[in-house]
């Protein structure tokens, strides 16, 4: 028996079905949205799995910072305390372990005190913009996102 590669068994990382959505916002609810490099056309605000140890605070900052360079922790954080349950989209289960068909989504609001510039990941997402709150719940692609966006007004409060 041989000491080769062939004898081991690759492990595969696969996502944790845990996730977040932070919307990022203004005081007068202007939203940001990211348009995904893997799906042109699909927009969202910013999503992520949890790594392993992660509370979803610490997703939520640490996805905030990855997909749009803005430092959560010197703005507004506020945990929602919403979780949604949903089925993973069929073309993003390969990512998930055999088996996983539904994902826990935690939903945070991030308050910047203006449209901030935004440094994309470029593997992640084509472009980004500022859109009112109203335009934005049309412009999510994900029914959990337009959700989150069009309670808003409510959780956030309006100026």
């Amino acid at each position: 028996m041989g000491c080769g590669l062939a004898g081991w068994l690759a492990v595969k990382a696969y996502k944790q079905p845990v996730s977040v959505l932070v919307v990022i916002h203004t005081p007068d609810l202007r939203v940001l949205l990211l348009e995904r490099a893997d799906h042109p056309g699909y927009w969202q605000s910013v999503t992520g799995s949890r790594n392993p140890g992660e509370t979803p605070e610490q997703t939520a900052i640490r996805e905030v910072r990855e997909e749009t360079g803005i430092e959560a922790d010197e703005c507004v954080l506020t945990d929602w305390n919403l979780s949604n349950t949903y089925e993973i989209y069929p073309q993003w289960r390969h990512r998930y372990a055999p088996g996983v068909s539904h994902n826990t989504e935690h939903v945070f609001g991030l308050r910047v005190p203006h449209p901030v510039p935004v440094t994309l990941s470029a593997r992640e997402h084509l472009r980004y913009v500022w859109v009112p709150r109203e335009e934005a719940m049309k412009m999510v692609f994900s029914p959990s996102n337009a959700e989150a966006i069009e309670k808003l007004d409510k959780i956030a409060g309006k100026p």
